[in-house]
């Protein structure tokens, strides 16, 4: 009788597949910004929602998917979750307004939280040997980098001949294969020990994490000293803090809190975040970038983000098996390097920059080192815990994936956010423009080229310099912030991650 063992690449091919689904989900929204934009007079706010109304949910509730799922079955729980995912992508598809997508968008998040969990805890229990392993995390985690990279490729295609509902509507064709697929070869395993579901952490956790990121979207427009920011902000600490001292003193908890205190444990999770956070907000960025500022189309927009896909294939896999060899802090604490020099490369781009120069040559720099630090990281994370902590560390691996992309979305859009909206504002009222017109520029890049577009000749060649100026000005200090970030984390990880190379524990095999 064939065995899990002897289909275990198999498995590994469907796990991707589930994994390429739901990650992708996080990039093919970006070229369709500037459409939402002028199509649903989305503001920068918004659009920042439009984004993290997806990875929101998912960061917040993939720690209740990984409870549920080795509680109940992960391989139900992911059939479960991809249904559940397929049918909210439909909705998404015929979304007409701001909220109605935000809310679609939020909800396919909160079936990628049951769908994404299981994965990584069928690898790892899958694979036992540890060079296999190693294999199977570099496969896993190319992947992941190839779907954020061909997902602005992607939906540009989609966008350029269909509706901007296309780009949720492809899901569901994948559903379909990807359940198929996982029905026929994925064997059923659950957790060692059973563990009741931890209403009190869920709510603490998730409540905690969407009011910070709530009081980061909205304190451009609100103002970051306003009473109503700094009243979200401490409800944000005033749960997590709660969540935290929950989750340490109980039996059985939804976050396990003390993996926290294995330093190659805690260094490799906030290595993965960084990475993700400095991604996000990079294609956030330069989407609009080439959109608005340079004027590519949707696909055009996705075709010019491909140099970091190729990267990305090329070196992740590397990566995983050097970090094998030699030890992930320095393959890991390189890679942090290499993404923050590309910010901060990106900071002195110019509007008129050329593509095959350092744009190209930026990219590049981004897409090796995000190659180098995933899977490296995630076989940190992964092989320092023992048999029983998989499903709490396979919970927090993915967790801080999704909330280091939101968060990126969040912090650099905001920095950009900060600078953009009162220099344009400014613009405009300078020159005589209504107060409402000023207001309405300084929401968005596409309106205030629209209401730009509006004015008489002579002021509209005047003020277009300036705005594209304030623009770049914002990206330029999203970009410094992001590189910032970076550098002080890869201090981190070069004290606290491994040296020399990690085994991984041997574990069982699901039956």
């Amino acid at each position: 009788m064939e065995t899990a063992q002897s289909r275990r690449w198999l498995i590994l091919a469907v796990l991707c597949l589930s994994v390429f689904l739901v990650v992708v989900d996080n990039t093919i929204i970006n070229v369709a910004l500037p459409s939402f934009s002028r199509d649903l007079h989305a503001s920068s706010s918004s659009l920042q929602w439009i984004v993290d109304g997806y990875s929101l949910p998912f960061a917040g509730l993939l720690l209740a998917g990984s409870g549920l799922a080795d509680r109940l079955g992960r391989k139900l729980v992911m059939q479960c979750g991809l249904i559940a995912f397929g049918l909210f992508s439909l909705y998404a598809s015929f979304s007409n307004s701001t909220g109605t997508l935000i809310s679609a968008r939020a909800l396919m998040g909160v079936a990628a939280a049951f769908v994404f969990p299981a994965s990584l805890s069928i690898l790892t229990t899958t694979f036992t040997d540890p060079q296999e392993r190693a294999k199977a995390f570099g496969l896993w985690g190319a992947t992941s980098g190839v779907a954020v990279a061909v997902g602005p490729l992607t939906g540009g295609a989609l966008i350029t001949h269909f509706w901007y509902g296309s780009i949720f509507f492809v899901n569901i064709p994948l559903v379909a294969i990807a359940w198929l697929a996982g029905w026929r070869v994925i064997p059923e395993s659950k957790g060692a020990v059973s563990r009741r579901v931890d209403a009190v952490g869920l709510v603490t956790g998730s409540m905690g994490v969407t009011a910070l990121v709530y009081a980061i979207i909205e304190g451009p427009d609100w103002g970051w000293l306003a009473s109503g920011t700094l009243g979200v902000f401490g409800a944000a600490v005033v749960l997590l803090t709660i969540f935290t001292f929950y989750e340490s003193h109980r039996e059985g908890p939804l976050l396990d809190v003390s993996l926290f205190r294995n330093r190659a444990f805690s260094a490799g999770a906030v290595a993965i975040a960084t990475s993700f956070f400095i991604l996000f907000g990079f294609i956030f960025l330069i989407t609009q970038y080439f959109q608005v500022v340079r004027g590519y189309s949707a696909l055009s927009s996705g075709v010019h983000t491909l140099p970091f896909a190729f990267i990305s294939v090329l070196v992740t896999p590397l990566g995983a098996v050097v970090a094998f060899k030699v030890g992930s802090r320095y393959v890991v604490t390189l890679g942090l390097l290499l993404m923050s020099a590309s910010m901060a490369w990106m900071a002195t781009i110019s509007v008129s920059a050329p593509y095959w120069g350092p744009l190209v040559l930026s990219m590049l720099v981004m897409g090796a080192g995000f190659s180098l630090i995933t899977a490296p990281s995630t076989a940190a994370v992964m092989g320092s815990l023992r048999d029983e902590q998989i499903g709490s560390g396979s919970a927090v691996n993915n967790v801080t994936r999704e909330l280091g992309g939101t968060m990126g979305v969040a912090v650099v859009g905001s920095v950009f956010a900060s600078y953009f909206a009162p220099h344009v504002r400014q613009i405009f009222l300078s020159i005589g423009a209504p107060a409402a017109a000023a207001n309405q520029a300084g929401s968005s890049i596409e309106a205030a080229v629209k209401v730009a577009s509006a004015l008489p000749g002579k002021l509209s060649a005047t003020v277009s310099p300036d705005i594209l100026s304030a623009f770049m000005s914002g990206v330029h200090r999203g970009c410094w912030t992001a590189a910032m970030v970076g550098v002080a984390v890869a201090c981190i990880t070069a004290i606290c991650l491994p040296g020399t190379p990690t085994v991984p524990s041997e574990m069982s095999v699901p039956h």
